[in-house]
């Protein structure tokens, strides 16, 4: 398998500037993930865990270090360099975020916020509207919802229609924040099921879980924060 990402000796710290107090959140991370691998992250709260996921989307800049990702478009690039139009292009058409928040127009109904990222990807309105049916019914979100604003909803809801708008595109490379932190067993077991669909499919994935029994047997490697360093395998 090609390489996809590798991330070499990040570094990234916070200045409190009305305490005078800097922290350090990351602190020389390295590991690598190949084309259709899913690499799992633990840690316990507050160890920089989506501090790596918010440098990779760009959402944060690195210190030092690089992060080394193959573009479907442009080729091999270090995200730390990119310009800001490469990253506008990747997160639309190839990186995808999940975050435990929901972040979308306050006037845009659940099942357009879903086709919308359908027809980002090049299909016919026709064909987002089925695709986006499909999904929001594949994560149980009641068909009475889907014409009304997410502001609405429940933090269940409203992550499930998070998962749901990120997997429809079928990104390249998916970063996974707490994606099952306010979700029933139920509602875990769909999350997982498009998560190994998406896999199958060829798309690459790293995760943050604090639902260790949610990983096992999904995750190809595991990046052990409190280690430093990446475990392959099984889950620790």
């Amino acid at each position: 398998m090609a390489q996809l990402l590798e991330v070499k000796a990040l570094n990234k710290s916070f200045t409190i500037h009305h305490l005078d107090k800097t922290i350090h959140a990351v602190k020389d991370i390295n590991f690598s993930l190949d084309e259709g691998q899913f690499i799992g992250i633990v840690g316990k709260s507050g160890s920089g865990k989506s501090t790596i996921l918010k440098m990779i989307y760009r959402t944060y800049l690195p210190e030092e270090g690089e992060i080394i990702y193959h573009s479907k478009q442009f080729g091999k690039m270090d995200l730390m360099c990119a310009a800001e139009r490469e990253m506008i292009y990747l997160r639309k058409y190839e990186i995808g975020y999940v975050s435990q928040f929901l972040s979308v127009m306050p006037r845009t109904t659940a099942r357009a916020i879903v086709e919308n990222s359908v027809i980002e990807m090049g299909k016919s309105r026709q064909e987002a509207k089925q695709v986006a049916e499909e999904a929001l019914r594949h994560f149980d979100l009641d068909p009475e919802l889907w014409d009304n604003y997410p502001v609405t909803f429940s933090g269940g809801e409203k992550l499930r229609l998070n998962i749901a708008s990120a997997i429809v595109k079928k990104p390249r490379l998916l970063l996974l924040d707490e994606p099952t932190a306010s979700l029933d067993d139920a509602s875990k077991v769909k999350v997982r099921e498009a998560i190994e669909k998406l896999k199958q499919e060829g798309t690459t994935l790293i995760g943050i879980f604090h639902d260790l029994q949610f990983m096992d047997g999904l995750c190809d490697k595991v990046f052990d924060f409190q280690q430093g360093k990446c475990l392959e395998g099984e889950i620790v």
